[in-house]
C-alpha cells in the first residue's frame, strides 16, 4: 500500500484502526519528497526532523488520536504563513533568513488538531504572480507536464498536493492563487469567504483580499482542513465573528432541486476548447444530478482585471515598505549612506514582478492619481460584488471555468506581463467581491492535462460551494487521477 497516494481522510481512519503508524506515515512521505522534488521544486524548506519527531510522539500515545481531527496528518504549508523558528521566505530572497518568533492562527489550529508540518512549499515571490515563475527559489514544475507552470502564486502547494508529496497543503488566495493552482494541477482548492479564516500570522500581499485556503486531493479533505482553520480570530482586525457549520457531514445533502447559475460573461470569446467542453459536460452532470441550471449575468466582469490590477499593487506596494533593510529584510551591507542602503537593499532583495507591482501601486495612489485610480477601482469592485449579490438572488450557487486556459508552458508569459495577469480573469471577480469559491477537477484536455470546474457560492455559504463540489466530484469521477508520469 502506498500510503502516500491516500486523502487526509483515508490516512487518519488507518491511523485510528493502528494499521499503520505516524512513523510510516511520514516516513513514506519524506522518501518520495527526497525521491521526486529535486526535478518538480515544490518545496523551499523540509522538516524532515520536525516532522518524524512529531510522528514518534505520536506513537508514544502523546495527544488524543481519537480527538485529534488531523492527528498525525502530514501536511505542507505554503511559504507565506508564519512558522514559528522556522524560516519564512514568502519565496524572495528579501526574507532568506527569516525565522518568525510566532506561528500564524492557521498554524496554531493545525497543530492542535495533531497535523505534522512536512516543510513550506514554493510560491511566486510575495504571492505576486500566476505561475509560481517568480520564485528567488526557482520555478515549481507541473507533475502532469514538467515543461509547464503549475500555477501560481501557491504552485508549490497544489504541485506537492498533486504529486503526493503531502496528504494537503494550505495556500493562500488573493486573485486566484489557491483556484488556478488547483486547476492547472489536477487537486481540490477552496478559497474562503475574506474573513472566515484568520489572517494572523499571513504575510500580506493585498490586505483587502488575501486569504489562506486549503489545496487537497478530494473535497472531503478540504471540507475537514476547512473546519479546523476556519472561525474568529480577535487578533485579525478582518476576522468576522459568524457561525462555522460542521462542513464535512453537510456534503452528503444531495444538490437535487438547487439552482445553480451559468454566468454568461465567464465563457470568453478564445477559451481553449478542452476548457469549454469540460465544463459544459461539468454542467450536464449537475443537471444530472438534479439541479436547475439558469443562466445568468455579471455585467462588471471585464473590468475585474484592471480593477484588481490597481487595488492589489496599491496595497502592495503599502504592505512592503516595511521591507528597507532597517526594520525587516535584507541589508546590503558597505552602503555609502543610507539612502544608498535603501535603494539597494530593495533593489537586490525585491524580484522583477515584485518591484513591478511596487512601481505600479505606488503610482496609483500618488498624489494627483489617487481619485483616478484607486478610488475609481473601489467603485468598480463596489459594482462586482453587486454583482454577484443580485446573481446570487437567482441562483444558490454559481459554476464556471477557473481559467481559460489549461496549463502553460514555462516561460510562455514570462515577457508579457498583461499576458500573464488575464490568465485570472475568471478567479478575480469572486476575489475582488469577497466570496468563496471552490475549483474541482472536470476533465483533461487532449494534452493530458487537468481542468477545473469553479463553484462560487454567497458570503460565508462554503457549506454550499463544499456540497455541490462534493457531489460533482461523486458523480464526475475525476478527482483521484494522478500523474501518469510520476511512480506511484
Amino acid at each position: 500500500m502506498n500510503v502516500h497516494s491516500l486523502t487526509m481522510h483515508e490516512l487518519r481512519s488507518l491511523l485510528v484502526r493502528k494499521e499503520v503508524s505516524a512513523v510510516e506515515m511520514v516516513t513514506s512521505f519524506l522518501e518520495r519528497i527526497d525521491s521526486l522534488d529535486a526535478a518538480l521544486n515544490t518545496y523551499i524548506t523540509v522538516l524532515a526532523d520536525s516532522a518524524l519527531e512529531n510522528a514518534r510522539s505520536f506513537d508514544n500515545g502523546v495527544g488524543d488520536i481519537d480527538a485529534s481531527p488531523l492527528a498525525a496528518v502530514p501536511l505542507a504549508i505554503k511559504d507565506v504563513i508564519c512558522t514559528k523558528g522556522v524560516r519564512t521566505t514568502c519565496g524572495s530572497r528579501m526574507l532568506n533568513n527569516f525565522k518568525p518568533p510566532y506561528d500564524g492562527t492557521v498554524i496554531e489550529r493545525l497543530r492542535s488538531a495533531g497535523a505534522i508540518f512536512l516543510g513550506k512549499t514554493n510560491m511566486d515571490e510575495f504571492a505576486m504572480g500566476s505561475s509560481t515563475e517568480n520564485s528567488a527559489y526557482g520555478p515549481t514544475r507541473n507533475p502532469w507536464d514538467t515543461d509547464r507552470v503549475p500555477g501560481g502564486s501557491s504552485g508549490g502547494s497544489a504541485a506537492a498536493v498533486a504529486a503526493d508529496l503531502c496528504s494537503g497543503s494550505l495556500g493562500t488566495d488573493t486573485g486566484g492563487s489557491i483556484r488556478q493552482p488547483a486547476s492547472f494541477c489536477g487537486v481540490v482548492g477552496l478559497k474562503p469567504t475574506y474573513g472566515r479564516v484568520s489572517r494572523f500570522g499571513l504575510v500580506a500581499f493585498a490586505s483587502s483580499l488575501d486569504q489562506v485556503g486549503p489545496i487537497t486531493k478530494d473535497v472531503e479533505d478540504a471540507a475537514l482542513l476547512l473546519q479546523v482553520i476556519a472561525g474568529y480570530d480577535q487578533r485579525d482586525t478582518t476576522s468576522v465573528d459568524h457561525p462555522v457549520p460542521d462542513y464535512v457531514s453537510g456534503l452528503r445533502e444531495p444538490i437535487r432541486g438547487m439552482r445553480l447559475g451559468i454566468p454568461r460573461e465567464y465563457f470568453l470569446e478564445g477559451m481553449h476548447p478542452d476548457v469549454s467542453a469540460a465544463v459544459e459536460k461539468a454542467i450536464r452532470t449537475c443537471r444530472e444530478l438534479g439541479a436547475e441550471i439558469i443562466e445568468v449575468s455579471l455585467p462588471h466582469t471585464d473590468f475585474g482585471v484592471s480593477a484588481y490590477y490597481i487595488i492589489a499593487p496599491a496595497e502592495a506596494s503599502s504592505n512592503l515598505a516595511r521591507y528597507d533593510g532597517v526594520k525587516y529584510g535584507l541589508r546590503v551591507p558597505d552602503a555609502a549612506d543610507l539612502m544608498s542602503m535603501y535603494r539597494l537593499s530593495r533593489s537586490e532583495g525585491f524580484g522583477p514582478e515584485v518591484k513591478r507591482r511596487i512601481m505600479l501601486g505606488t503610482y496609483v495612489l500618488s498624489a494627483g492619481y489617487y481619485d483616478a485610480y484607486y478610488r475609481k477601482a473601489s467603485q468598480v469592485r463596489t459594482l462586482i460584488r453587486r454583482d454577484f449579490l443580485d446573481a446570487f438572488q437567482q441562483c444558490d450557487a454559481l459554476v464556471a471555468p477557473v481559467a481559460p486556459i489549461p496549463a502553460f508552458k514555462l516561460g510562455e508569459k514570462t515577457d508579457d506581463p498583461l499576458q500573464m495577469y488575464l490568465s485570472d480573469v475568471l478567479t478575480l471577480p469572486a476575489s475582488l467581491a469577497g466570496i468563496p469559491g471552490i475549483s474541482v477537477p472536470c476533465g483533461f484536455s487532449s494534452d493530458n492535462l487537468p481542468i477545473g470546474l469553479q463553484i462560487l457560492g454567497p458570503h460565508f455559504r462554503e457549506d454550499i460551494v463544499l456540497r455541490v463540489a462534493y457531489q460533482f466530484e461523486r458523480a464526475a469521477g475525476c478527482t483521484g487521477r494522478r500523474p501518469g508520469a510520476l511512480p506511484r
